[in-house]
């Protein structure tokens, strides 16, 4: 039975999943650990789940052969090394559609409250001013609202955005059909020429690293406000810093950082701390009680089909192999390097210990291929060492 430990407060939702299916070797940590106790907390574990804090690199996964398959309680896999848990055959599955209600709802209330100027408002009520002025504050109906990104989550905002009588247009480098009367733009820069609310919905990575600076800052109508609930690198900091100060932009929303805290007690460096119309928030864009248990279910699911069929559709790393109904007496998942013959030489092995495959299904991925193998006949320790050792193995399990 494998030993799944959970880390960052996963949602019991996932410990449900688990335990329905017959898991029941479940250790659980409410925090990220620091490396010592991270360490300790991952011997002999199997199935790890983390959410953003949590940092699986090369280095570590190669110190802990015991793990199978990692899951991210999360959209965002960055916290991974991906391509180094490929090459070790760990498939690494994440939750990309589960909070996109819970991010669509924060960036659209944001877009409200900074058109009405209600952060500023707030303060100087806190601060003993009764300002009932109207100078600056505008309705959201008629307004235009650009979505660079038109994903899960933008097109889930344009949607709402439309409801409430907002205009969109949308910009993404990939051809995407627009829903509503949404339209896209030609460009990133028709987009911010025309937007009085521009919001961010990229991928991290280098094609997407400070996309927003001085010069597409520049770009933005004057007393427009721009909202980043994707990836902290997309925005140039200090630039938008500087756009707020000027007056250039009445306002912002962010609600991730390029570099973030590591722990609820440490705060926030940024030059936008104390900007009376800049609305701070601690990357919660995914933090609602129903997004959460949402992922945790998903997630978790995934876990489990692994674990019980070798299952890896939506794998962010991995050879996708959907769901095969079980034959046979046992079940082979064998990861190899991607080269000709693989195939061949591992059902050659298995001829040769006198096991009759019933069921097969192969894909490859860059460096791997990955098979899943149902065979009548006993799998023994004898059967596994053999395939183990083979020279084109990365990793190999059966079920």
């Amino acid at each position: 039975m494998a030993q799944i430990v959970f880390f960052e407060n996963v949602h019991p939702s996932a410990r449900a999943v688990f335990e329905a299916a017959g898991y029941s070797d479940i250790a659980t940590h409410s925090t990220a650990l620091p490396a010592a106790e991270l360490r300790a907390a991952l011997r002999g574990a199997e199935v790890v789940g983390i959410r953003s804090r949590t940092h699986l690199d090369a280095e570590l996964l190669a110190e802990f052969p015991d793990i199978r398959v990692v899951g991210c309680f999360c959209i965002g896999t960055n916290q991974v090394d991906v391509d180094a848990a490929m090459k070790r055959g760990i498939p690494v599955f994440n939750a990309p559609f589960s909070n996109t209600r819970s991010v669509a709802e924060l960036v659209l209330g944001e877009a409200i409250l900074l058109l009405r100027r209600i952060p500023e408002k707030n303060l100087r009520v806190h601060q003993g001013h009764w300002d009932k002025s109207a100078a600056g504050a505008f309705e959201a109906r008629g307004k235009t609202l650009g979505i660079v990104g038109y994903g899960n989550i933008g097109s889930q905002i344009s949607t709402l955005a439309e409801a409430i009588g907002m205009r969109v247009v949308y910009f993404d480098v990939e051809a995407k059909l627009p829903l509503g009367n949404a339209r896209a733009a030609a460009s990133l820069t028709e987009l911010l020429n025309q937007s009085d609310v521009v919001t961010l919905h990229v991928p991290g990575g280098k094609s997407t690293e400070n996309i927003i600076n001085a010069d597409t800052l520049s770009q933005m109508r004057r007393g427009a406000i721009l909202i980043n609930a994707s990836r902290g690198a997309v925005v140039d900091i200090d630039a938008l810093n500087t756009a707020l100060r000027e007056g250039h932009l009445a306002g912002a929303a962010l609600d991730v950082f390029p570099s973030e805290p590591k722990g609820p007690d440490e705060p926030l460096a940024s030059p936008l701390i104390g900007l009376p119309n800049v609305i701070l928030t601690p990357h919660i864009g995914g933090s609602t009680q129903e997004s959460q248990e949402n992922i945790g279910r998903e997630v978790a699911e995934k876990l489990v089909r692994f674990l019980r069929a070798g299952t890896t559709k939506t794998a962010v790393n991995f050879p996708e192999l959907a769901y095969v109904e079980p034959a046979g007496a046992a079940r082979i998942l064998h990861v190899h390097r991607n080269a000709p013959g693989a195939l061949g030489s591992l059902d050659n092995l298995l001829a040769e210990h006198g096991l009759n495959i019933v069921s097969q299904t192969l894909q490859t991925r860059g460096q791997i291929g990955y098979v899943v193998t149902d065979v009548d006949g006993t799998v023994d320790d004898a059967v596994m060492s053999a395939l183990r050792s083979h020279p084109i193995t990365v990793r190999c399990d059966r079920l």
